[in-house]
């Protein structure tokens, strides 16, 4: 299989499908002096993890990361304190599958013949034939994001050291559109919805909070955790949470990130009124990235806006749009141009309508992108569909399990994905520059 990697400079390699061992996140090109947890990389596979609510599937992955080489493994001689740290060589996480009983599996087989509409079975099921891992639709399962998700936090921790911050967020759910926000408040937004997901999280408070899986502990002595916590699951109980007091403390909703507390409810209330009706919804993910510095992108077949359009490859992201995006249809160019001027003898623009790109490069304004995602394709409505070995008519019937909307889950996906990008991009451009600007 080609097209399982990313990046030239910061190269990102993923393997794995949903039920098979797990899956893998290959890293080449991280600096060595970085100091990665897999409690940090957990935090952020914790909010588009399924089994999180009424917004999500019920699957209950746990997505407890495992860090398996690129760091050191004690301090490397006396007087230095190095133990832990990455050390230059290819970072590799590991993201084993625990929930994928029987039971489950079973379930698939019995209905792998009937492609699900909107999903990838028939057209992998041409590429691959009888081959196709379609258990749980194998690599073209969502299940694969959660690699992009624990890259995405070695890629911002690392732009972070440079000044560069990627923050997403849902701007849109089943029809609901939040208003305006300023960055400096998602951000805290953000931080205060991370924040209350993982104190009312089982899964961290008996890995992480315990001490169970701490850092320097060896891989084998990690896996009894990760077995203890296979057969608990469905017995985890539930961490009490205080609905009232996250709105009123932190102003967020519990389960769906949306910078604007009305918002949100609005978008959660038509969620379900979907859902009941036996169908799912979409939306939109905005990403913001601040701190860029002008000039990433390389002309012609690697311009910044065209790297970002990658995000098509996130499963049910059907557009991505830069800045204004498909509005730009209906405006005048002098609409349209973020035109410049000069203050203090630093440049500012009167806009930013290209979303901090132009000519493919960036020119230091915040990076805007917006993600059209897509409703869930699996519905609790019976579809027309075929048997796709015999080619003949079919019922495809009411499917139970599944996420009413994917939105919800997407946009971390997204902001880690965002990261990858410039990560990717800022290494070329100061490599770039090195050669010349001395």
């Amino acid at each position: 299989m080609l097209g399982c990697d990313l990046g030239k400079m910061f190269r990102t390699t993923v393997a794995g499908g949903s039920y098979q061992e797990g899956l893998t996140v290959h890293l080449q090109g991280v600096p060595p002096g970085l100091l990665v947890t897999e409690e940090e990389i957990y935090e952020d596979l914790l909010i588009r993890k399924p089994g999180q609510g009424s917004l999500t599937s019920p699957r209950r992955e746990p997505d407890i990361p495992v860090i398996y080489n690129g760091v050191n493994a004690a301090d490397t001689m006396p007087g230095f304190s190095n133990a832990g740290y990455t050390n230059g060589t290819p970072f590799v996480i590991l993201i084993p599958n625990l929930d994928r009983h029987f039971e489950h599996i079973e379930q698939y087989q019995v209905t792998n013949r009937t492609p699900r509409p909107g999903h990838a079975s028939y057209a992998s099921y041409q590429k691959y034939n009888s081959w196709d891992d379609a258990i749980g639709a194998g690599i073209f399962s969502g299940r694969y994001t959660s690699t992009i998700v624990a890259a995405g936090v070695v890629a911002k921790k690392i732009l972070a050291t440079q000044g560069i911050q990627v923050t997403a967020f849902v701007k849109e759910a089943a029809g609901v559109t939040a208003p305006e926000v300023d960055i400096a408040t998602i951000r805290t937004k953000a931080a205060a919805y991370r924040k209350v997901r993982k104190e009312h999280d089982p899964i961290w408070q008996f890995v992480y909070q315990s001490g169970r899986i701490k850092p320097g502990m060896r891989f084998l002595e990690k896996m009894p955790v990760l077995s203890e916590v296979e057969g608990l699951i469905g017995k985890f109980p539930a961490v009490p949470m205080d609905e009232n007091k996250i709105r009123a403390e932190y102003g967020v909703h519990p389960e769906l990130f949306c910078p604007d507390l009305d918002a949100a409810d609005a978008m959660y209330k038509r969620i379900i009124e979907i859902k009941e009706s036996g169908d799912s919804s979409g939306g939109i993910v905005e990403v913001q990235a601040t701190g860029v510095p002008a000039g990433l992108g390389e002309p012609v077949f690697r311009k910044l806006d065209g790297e970002l359009g990658r995000m098509l490859s996130i499963g049910a992201v059907k557009a991505v749009e830069i800045g204004a995006g498909v509005r730009v249809k209906d405006m005048t160019g002098s609409e349209c141009n973020d035109q410049l001027f000069a203050e203090n003898k630093q440049v500012r623009f009167g806009s930013n309508q290209a979303g901090g790109i132009t000519g493919g490069l960036t020119t230091g304004q915040t990076i805007v992108a917006r993600l059209a995602v897509k409703p869930t394709p699996t519905i609790s409505k019976d579809q027309h569909t075929i048997d796709k070995v015999t080619r003949e008519n079919a019922e495809l019937k009411a499917v139970t399990r599944r996420d009413p909307t994917l939105v919800a889950r997407i946009w971390p996906v997204a902001e880690a994905f965002t990261a990858l990008i410039l990560l990717d991009h800022l290494m070329m451009h100061l490599g770039y520059q090195a050669l010349w600007r001395k």
